[in-house]
């Protein structure tokens, strides 16, 4: 029995420990870097900005020159011909419209005006205070106007502050009209926030300027420094009873 038992034994194959095979295999050299691309790619710098030239898919487009003159549709074929005739790109505005519509232009110069045109929305408002009494002189109302035009036609708002004398309430309606004429002065520029009235010995109104589109000067030849200096740092004069 001990023979055949040493004879079964002797005929097992060699394996290793069980403890060792427990173990997964784990290989002893650095693991290869993937070569798959995750994402983590640049751009083409052509690939930026606006849509043009060669990148406009539409088939036909509709074509404005630099000065915004219409040339009307045509196969982008001859848009992209006329471009390149004119030294300058053929860029997209308006890819939403049917058929898109491209601008005749130098990139540089789009992207230039792109900024100028971003630069003027973020243009923050600013309160410009204007103080005056009811039977101010008509030279000096007519300056006080046009500094008020030309702030309102930059965009900025404008509180109007008119302050009574004592011996001005006798005539408190000279005041309510002095208001009323500065604001139909200013129409073709802005609004008033509400109607003219007096509180205690004093009216204040605000001018709200209207569309960009809508301002015309009327009583400035051409617009000035927006930032000039308004009322709000000019001292009240002192009340004669």
């Amino acid at each position: 029995m001990l023979e055949s038992g040493r004879g079964v034994k002797d005929s097992e194959p060699n394996t290793p420990p069980a403890h060792l095979m427990s173990l997964p295999f784990r290989p002893t050299g650095s693991r290869p870097k993937p070569t798959q691309n995750r994402g983590n790619f640049r751009r083409d710098p052509m690939d930026r900005g606006p849509k043009r030239n060669e990148r406009i898919r539409a088939t036909e487009v509709r074509v404005i020159t630099a000065a915004g003159e219409m040339l009307g549709v045509m196969p982008t074929e001859k848009a992209l011909s006329l471009a390149k005739e004119q030294g300058v790109d053929l860029i997209e505005i308006a890819g939403t419209a049917v058929p898109p519509v491209c601008k005749l232009i130098e990139l540089g110069k789009f992207l230039y005006e792109e900024s100028k045109k971003s630069k003027h929305q973020k243009h923050t408002a600013k309160m410009k205070e204007l103080k005056f009494r009811p039977r101010i002189d008509t030279h000096d109302l007519f300056i006080k106007i046009r500094r008020a035009e030309n702030f309102l036609y930059h965009g900025h708002k404008v509180k109007l502050v008119l302050q009574y004398r004592y011996r001005d309430l006798e005539h408190a309606e000279i005041g309510i009209e002095t208001v009323k004429r500065v604001i139909a002065e200013l129409a073709n520029v802005c609004t008033a926030d509400s109607v003219p009235k007096r509180t205690g010995r004093s009216i204040v109104l605000g001018l709200t300027p209207l569309q960009q589109n809508r301002r015309k000067l009327v009583h400035n030849a051409e617009p000035g420094d927006e930032n000039m200096e308004d009322d709000s740092a000019v001292a009240d004069e002192p009340d004669e009873q």
